[in-house]
């Protein structure tokens, strides 16, 4: 048999889907590379975070814990709000540093969270039973924090507002935490503490948002139903064991929260009975489908896809064939797709009656079920690596288109937050200046301040909505500690 060309050998050995070592170690730079982008859009994002300043519902947190610390922050919100009490906890404890307080949740938050997913992402990872080059788990996690945080069509309230963040993006990151101890379970004690952690993270997510408590139990509902086909027989005892203390954690915590004197009050005032009525049920269902154009017709969730696809790719170097079986990649897509639509759509349903139309311009209350979006899309990318390989074509092509897509995505992403650290250093400056003035003013004993509105980012300030809410107003005055405040329209 004639002898080929060593070019020639490597060149058929990359068709056939067998890698050379020059091509494996060609591959471990590309999740490195990619990952830097991500990273610095995190990095860039957390130091404009310097710029942010009280606003909407902080306006009325800063001074009960000011003022009362944490007990009468539980009791605000146990006794009075909407009995989230793992919420106050984590509203305590940003608010209890003032200002400064609100200006390093940003960063200090967005590191947890790419920490937490990117346990979760190597944690998946060993499920596929592949060994993908260094980096590739960061490169993951490093993706869904990016897109998931700075791809929301509000970022300033998805990742610079605290009170926002602790409602609603925080909480499916914890969720996804939850499920790296039964991916890594492998002895009896390694289960036992799986169990006691999901239980645990179930009772504190069901005290800390309704929204994230309700995808949670659809997701697990899920599981349960698909195990007999996706999860291997000597693991889908324990599976299930899982998803039931993890119901039962979620159902607790529910309990306490509908129970309490808080969450009682706010169905009284915000009309919660009308929630199963069928023009509830219907606007609700408009809201939702308004709310999933939105999302699938948003520009930055194409980064998840292509990453997703280099994900892929970067699996492809082990045996492709052995990656994922069509049938089960079928039923995980579907179930996936199932989730959200159920998930969403009951989101929206128990949002409505205090949001009404506002459920669909209110991008705050989407992040409890869009993190499972995006890490759908990184599946969806992955399939669709694994499906243009067994085509017969070029991994490489995939991997450049993706990496292309990804790069053109995170520098989309860089301009927006260069506009909204913008924003944000022109409303720090006009605050500051407000804030030494009405300090100063209520220092010399007056009782009634001038306030000039500093909108950003469709956030509530006093004196908005033609003067109809009176709260923020109220909050701004307890927080500079006089009787009230005037709306001011020239410069402060």
């Amino acid at each position: 048999m004639e002898r080929l060309p060593r070019r020639a050998v490597r060149g058929q050995q990359t068709e056939d889907g067998l890698h050379t070592d020059m091509l494996v170690e060609r591959a471990r730079w590309w999740p490195v590379l990619l990952c830097v982008m991500s990273l610095a859009l995190l990095a860039y994002a957390a130091w404009a975070a310097r710029w942010v300043r009280p606003s909407g519902d902080d306006w009325c947190f800063l001074p009960v814990v000011r003022d009362g610390g944490l007990t009468a922050m539980v009791d605000k919100f146990y006794f009075k709000d909407n009995g989230r009490v793992v919420n106050a906890v984590l509203v305590w404890a940003y608010a209890r540093f003032d200002v400064a307080g609100q200006q390093w949740f940003g960063p200090a938050s967005g590191v947890l969270i790419l920490l937490l997913l990117w346990a979760f992402c190597a944690a998946a990872l060993t499920v596929t039973e592949r060994r993908p080059p260094r980096g590739t788990a960061l490169f993951m996690a490093s993706t869904v924090t990016a897109v998931f945080l700075f791809g929301s069509l509000n970022t300033y309230k998805t990742f610079y507002w605290p009170a926002a963040s602790v409602s609603h993006t925080l909480p499916p990151v914890f969720a996804c935490a939850a499920i790296v101890p039964v991916l890594r379970a492998t002895s009896l004690r390694g289960r036992a503490f799986a169990l006691c952690t999901v239980a645990a993270t179930g009772a504190a997510l069901g005290l800390l948002s309704e929204e994230t408590t309700v995808v949670a139990l659809v997701a697990v509902g899920c599981t349960v139903v698909i195990s007999g086909r996706v999860i291997p027989a000597e693991r889908r005892r324990f599976v299930r064991l899982w998803c039931a203390a993890a119901t039962a954690g979620l159902l607790t915590g529910m309990l306490i929260l509908y129970t309490s004197p808080g969450a009682l009050h706010r169905r009284q005032t915000k009309s919660s009975s009308i929630m199963l009525a069928p023009k509830s049920l219907w606007e609700s269902l408009y809201g939702f489908a308004y709310i999933a154009l939105r999302c699938l017709t948003a520009w930055p969730y194409l980064g998840a896809f292509a990453g997703g696809i280099v994900l892929g790719c970067l699996l492809l170097r082990a045996t492709a064939e052995r990656v994922v079986r069509a049938k089960n990649a079928a039923l995980l897509i579907g179930s996936c797709i199932v989730v959200l639509g159920i998930a969403g759509y009951a989101c929206t349903v128990i949002t409505y009656p205090a949001f009404r139309t506002g459920v669909m311009t209110s991008t705050r209350l989407w992040n409890d079920y869009l993190l499972l979006y995006v890490l759908f899309l990184v599946y969806a990318g992955a399939l669709a690596a694994f499906a243009w390989h067994r085509r017969g074509r070029r991994v490489a092509t995939a991997r450049a288109t993706g990496a292309a897509v990804y790069s053109v995505v995170c520098l989309g992403l860089a301009a927006s937050l260069a506009i909204l650290d913008s924003d944000m250093a022109a409303r720090a400056r006009a605050w500051d200046q407000q804030d030494t003035r009405m300090r100063s003013q209520a220092a010399a004993g007056a009782r009634v301040l001038p306030y000039r509105r500093l909108p950003i980012s469709k956030m509530t300030e006093p004196f908005g909505h033609g003067g109809d809410k009176t709260w923020p107003a109220l909050c701004v005055a307890r927080y500079y500690r006089v009787q009230d405040i005037t709306n001011a329209t020239g410069e402060p």
